[in-house]
């Protein structure tokens, strides 16, 4: 049996470049996993700026110095932070603060509509079901309550927390722009040297991260435009709101869109209840998910390594599990990720098989 695992290993991960590929991923997963909630602010100004360096790369080929296209690039990002923070947080701050005001009557109207039902079909549903449910959802509710109060009482320090990373995450944004290029040198001076199958799986995976998280970042910011704008000539209750979550929802494929039609359901039922607004609302939200999935996004992500459906679940469960939102967001460029590496090392076993059939031959 030993022997059987011995020979396995040997003829699978005898290759030095491949052991080394995969001990740069098992550190950058020990990594990530044991401090990875400690460097939330560094990881977001990562993403920033590897979303705003494609711009600053468009400013030098039209031979403007990189120091002047980095203070470009960085004061518009600084500018849509500003408008971020004066007009977009109050109104969703507002939203949310008029949702729960509106909560209990909603949840009252919910309980009525429950409490007709087995009147209506009683062949299908009686009077102790409906207890049942409604046992159930005060029970789902009071723990909700009990876990928003240690929240409500950490607030305090959260909002703290959140003026500490809105200065520290621009700060680092700057200068990880300005000196992107120190940083990979350095990166790469601390690196071993045979690194060849590293480098190549980088270079691929680097090409499809970039263009899935630009392609996700213009996806989210079209449909949530065209979401609130949808929803404001509906008149529907907290569009903004919803429409920023809808937006948001493409970050989970399949799931994301699943999950968004029962809020926007439920809302505009409360608001309309079964009439003709209830229709055109979740007709208008079909039809932006559709434009979505058969146009939008092929036409954004085209250029990303297409992965099948079962495997892009597979990775928002996993990694969502490991690492919550971040997890989310970055389930398809991980799932690249392990993708490029299958395929290296299925080549590189490829290209090892004659030069192992000669070896066995003399």
């Amino acid at each position: 049996m030993f022997q059987l695992i011995r020979e396995w290993l040997d003829r699978h991960f005898s290759d030095p470049q491949m052991l080394m590929l995969g001990f740069l991923l098992i550190i950058g997963f020990v990594f990530v996993f044991l401090v990875g909630e400690m460097l939330i602010p560094v990881f977001a100004a990562v993403v920033i700026a590897y979303l705003l360096d494609g711009m600053v790369a468009r400013l030098q080929n039209l031979h403007i110095p990189r120091i002047a296209s980095v203070m470009v690039v960085f004061f518009l990002f600084m500018a849509c932070l500003l408008i971020l923070m004066i007009w977009l947080l109050p109104m969703l701050s507002r939203q949310i603060g008029q949702l729960l005001q509106q909560l209990p009557s909603m949840i009252a109207v919910g309980q009525n509509e429950l409490l007709r039902l087995p009147e209506r079909y009683p062949d299908f549903i009686s009077e102790a079901q409906i207890k049942q449910i409604l046992d159930f959802v005060g029970t789902e509710l009071t723990n909700l309550a009990r876990r928003i109060l240690p929240l409500s009482v950490a607030s305090v320090r959260s909002l703290i927390s959140i003026l500490v990373y809105l200065i520290l995450v621009p700060l680092m944004v700057f200068f990880l722009l300005k000196d992107k290029n120190k940083i990979l040198n350095w990166m790469t001076g601390i690196l071993p040297d045979d690194r060849g199958l590293a480098i190549e799986v980088w270079r691929e995976v680097n090409q499809q991260i970039a263009n899935y998280i630009r392609g996700k970042i213009w996806e989210i910011l079209i449909i949530w435009t065209a979401s609130y704008v949808t929803f404001k000539l509906l008149g529907l209750q907290f569009s903004m709101l919803i429409s920023l979550f809808t937006g948001l929802s493409v970050l989970v494929p399949y799931v994301g869109v699943t999950v968004m039609i029962l809020p926007v359901t439920l809302i505009a039922y409360f608001q309309w209840g079964l009439g003709t607004d209830f229709a055109y609302a979740i007709i208008a939200y079909a039809v932006i998910q559709l434009l979505d999935g058969n146009l939008l996004a092929p036409l954004l992500l085209s250029e990303v390594v297409n992965l099948h459906p079962v495997a892009i679940i597979a990775a928002v469960l996993v990694f969502g599990g490991l690492w919550g939102v971040w997890g989310l967001f970055f389930a398809i460029p991980l799932a690249t990720l392990v993708h490029a590496v299958l395929k290296a090392w299925l080549n590189r076993r490829v290209e090892q098989t004659p030069q192992l059939e000669n070896m066995q031959s003399n």
